[in-house]
């Protein structure tokens, strides 16, 4: 009879420790904010934004980071010493840094050389390795060549975000979303507002409704430059674009596999003029800046909620607040870098201001 041990009883110590430490983190921590987005009350049509910047690393990518790294522990992928690489536009590797810090582990995040510098500052705050790329399109390959090099492993937030999140329920976002608007006038959202990046925030959101039999349609934004919207609406997984999205966090160069086209109900290809001045004009409402996959969520909700009042229907609608806009005060918000882009932002800011004055959309003929 031949016998082989793999798992040392050191190891598996260690991995419960790991799975202890990033649960705890669960588990501390209050769940997010659904702030209401005021929009007049005789409307009808009450507009709510999940607050996922208040995470401890500011952005909804922290319930994805923990849900990546338990799954991995769980699965004996990560162990003790394990260099763990990730590929990400940003938020995902401040968020992983900061568990593989908790962790005592190497990390080392793949990124486009266009990702803006407050986020790589956050990533080398947690003790972070930050390697750029000048082609957005190789960030994977280059991830994968990197985790391989270093015997380590590579979490591939795309493959797996849709997998490592239980979408029945125990404290998702969709279950905390439907508990939060239980009182509310309108408790069953008509619509739920979320942006591609992974397409994991989709898959659990979308799945949950249906798990749940609730009749709330799930819109999904993409911006310029990215292939969610061609490979929905085409019913083609092998769309493909060049070059990298602007709006960090959503969009990209290929259909990730793990988004679901199949659970979404709607998708809007939102321009990137369009997420920055939406962005901008909801920071004045909300006194505090947003980032730009909110303006571009936020975008799409405003455009349903004048379609809902033109109908002369009511309900809600919730979208997320992803990340914090004090990350993007060289780009989005800074005006020389929206005009180097060739980014012309007074249409869009127009038709917004319309509909936050009269509630009537009308959508710029560019």
């Amino acid at each position: 009879m031949a016998t082989l041990d793999r798992c040392s009883d050191r190891d598996r110590a260690w991995v419960n420790w790991a799975i202890s430490a990033v649960s705890a983190d669960a588990n501390r921590s209050a769940d997010t904010h659904l702030l209401p987005f005021p929009l007049p009350g005789d409307w009808g049509i009450d507009l709510y934004l999940k607050d996922e910047s208040v995470h401890p690393t500011g952005s909804l990518k922290h319930r994805l980071a923990r849900s990546l790294f338990l799954y991995a522990l769980c699965n004996g992928w990560i162990v003790e010493g394990t260099v763990v690489v990730e590929a990400s536009s940003g938020s995902t590797a401040v968020s992983e840094a900061y568990f593989a810090r908790m962790l005592g582990l190497p990390f080392i995040a793949v990124m486009p050389a266009t990702t803006s510098q407050d986020k790589i500052d956050l990533i080398e705050f947690h003790h972070g390795e930050c390697h750029l790329v000048d082609d957005p399109t190789a960030v994977v390959v280059e991830a994968q060549k990197l985790a391989a090099e270093k015997n380590g492993h590579f979490m591939d937030q795309f493959t797996y975000a849709e997998r490592a999140t239980d979408w029945r329920g125990n404290n998702n976002i969709a279950e905390s979303i439907f508990q939060q608007t239980a009182l509310e006038r309108h408790p069953i959202p008509s619509w739920i507002v979320v942006g591609a990046g992974t397409g994991g925030t989709s898959a659990t959101i979308g799945r949950y409704v249906r798990y749940q039999c609730h009749d709330t349609k799930l819109c999904v934004v993409d911006p310029d430059n990215s292939a969610f919207f061609a490979g929905w609406s085409q019913s083609d997984l092998d769309a493909t674009v060049s070059g990298g999205s602007r709006i960090e966090g959503i969009g990209r160069p290929r259909v990730e596999p793990s988004f679901i086209p199949s659970i979404v109900d709607r998708m809007v290809e939102v321009p990137d003029a369009a997420s920055i001045a939406t962005a901008r004009e909801a920071s004045i409402l909300l006194g505090r800046r947003i980032g730009g996959s909110t303006g571009t969520n936020l975008y799409a909700a405003f455009a349903l909620t004048a379609q809902l009042r033109e109908e002369g229907a009511t309900g809600s609608i919730v979208t997320l607040l992803c990340d914090p806009g004090e990350r993007y005060g060289d780009s989005y918000f800074n005006d020389e870098w929206v005009r180097a882009q060739g980014l012309d932002l007074r249409p869009y800011t127009e038709t917004v201001r319309t509909f936050l004055s009269t509630g009537r959309w009308h959508e710029p003929s560019i």
